[in-house]
């Protein structure tokens, strides 16, 4: 775990090797501070594999990037093929879906393309506080943010340099709005990192008996064989079924060298939810459950809060910056924006995303999703077969430049 302070030096940025060898105290951090007294924390959770955002994504919905490390275009642009846990829910007659802001990063998977799936896919804004508010909730939600750091909605998703107090507030709200809804004596939380930014930790990453999900190799110059974890990132884990203040360390099996990572999300709900469907990857079969957890009660806690500490500073001292060119991960959301409407056949979409500001590709992202889900919608109406991948042709006139019982809800 050696080497944090030295790759921020090189970035040749002030107080870079402070900031990586540094933390929040506690009081900077209302929000997951009373959480993690109030519900469970995991000691030693890992992200899935030593790589970025996407990769990581990828195991939280189906064990495995599919040999993917990094942006890899050709399949951002056609869809990743794997199964997913959503596919393994829908096999087995359960609902769930997907609640979105900019874009939902989710349709990166082929199958959640198809037509049958449009419905799935919320607005978080206009959707997520009245389903919960009628009880209506799916068994399954997942919960993505603001991506786009912009003035009139700033981004709230905890990468830099977003202002992580905005992230504080949007877990307040998550987690308020689920408290208030009727479905919340059946309900879980889990709210986790898809890796770490480059923060100094001191627990070592397992890199031993840790399977390859599927036998497929990573690409050259590095041979991936995708055998070792990440870095452990922060999870906790919200339930009235969960105990005060618990700490969740290693797992209990299934195998002796299991652990706590993203494909335990698809494998815990597997077994909360009794799914017929085979596990995903070898990786999920591997994977440590948190399960139990949910089960040590004979009935739900009653003295559950039901509001969290407000979030009052900031924790950065500027506001958005629209103007600023994009990360690699926005560029990756642009280009799945891009696939959706087909404008990346077009002559002028080479390099789209490159050239863009952070309010240009807000604004086309918006965009490129609601003509997608208005496509698929229309082909519903009109009697479309509902497997079908949605796909539109690209317009030269149209596009923009710039536990069985309840529901478990997991934010990312």
């Amino acid at each position: 775990m050696n080497g944090f302070a030295q790759q921020a030096a090189a970035m040749d940025e002030i107080d870079m090797p402070k900031t990586v060898m540094s933390g929040f105290k506690p009081e900077r951090v209302p929000v997951y501070t009373e959480l993690a007294n109030q519900f469970a924390v995991f000691d030693r959770w890992f992200a899935s594999v030593p790589a970025s955002t996407q990769p990581n994504r990828f195991y939280v919905h189906s064990a495995t990037s599919h040999g993917a490390m990094s942006n890899v275009r050709k399949d951002l642009i056609h869809g990743f093929p794997q199964k997913t846990i959503f596919d393994s829910l829908d096999e087995n007659g359960l609902t769930f879906g997907i609640y979105y802001q900019n874009i939902p990063a989710t349709l990166f998977f082929k199958s959640l393309r198809k037509l049958k799936h449009i419905v799935k896919f919320h607005s978080y804004a206009l959707k997520f506080k009245l389903h919960a508010k009628l009880g209506r909730l799916p068994n399954y939600a997942v919960i993505e943010q603001r991506y786009f750091d912009v003035d009139l909605y700033p981004a709230n998703d905890d990468h830099p340099s977003h202002d992580v107090a905005r992230g504080q507030k949007f877990v307040k709200e998550v987690y308020e709005i689920l408290r208030a809804s009727p479905q919340w004596k059946e309900m879980a939380l889990l709210i986790t990192y898809d890796e770490h930014g480059g923060f100094y930790d001191h627990v070592p990453t397992p890199v031993t008996g840790v399977p390859n999900p599927d036998g497929i190799i990573g690409p050259d110059p590095y041979y991936f064989r995708f055998d070792r974890l990440g870095v452990r990132v922060p999870t906790i884990l919200v339930s009235p079924w969960v105990e005060k203040g618990t700490v969740i360390h290693e797992p209990v099996g299934p195998t002796s060298t299991s652990q706590f990572e993203h494909s335990s999300v698809p494998a815990t709900v597997k077994k909360l939810f009794n799914l017929k469907s085979n596990f995903l990857t070898k990786r999920d079969a591997w994977a440590g459950t948190f399960d139990h957890y949910l089960k040590l009660r004979d009935h739900p806690r009653d003295d559950c809060p039901e509001t969290l500490p407000k979030v009052t500073a900031p924790l950065r001292p500027w506001g958005p910056k629209e103007h600023a060119k994009l990360s690699e991960f926005q560029v990756e959301l642009i280009q799945l924006a891009s696939q959706l409407n087909g404008d990346h056949v077009l002559n002028s979409y080479p390099n789209i995303g490159k050239y863009m500001t952070v309010g240009e590709a807000n604004k086309y992202a918006e965009d490129a999703v609601k003509r997608f889900l208005e496509a698929g919608r229309v082909a519903l109406m009109a009697g479309a077969n509902e497997s079908a991948i949605v796909t539109m042709r690209p317009s030269l006139t149209s596009r923009t430049t710039a536990v069985d019982s309840g529901p478990f809800v997991e934010t990312i």
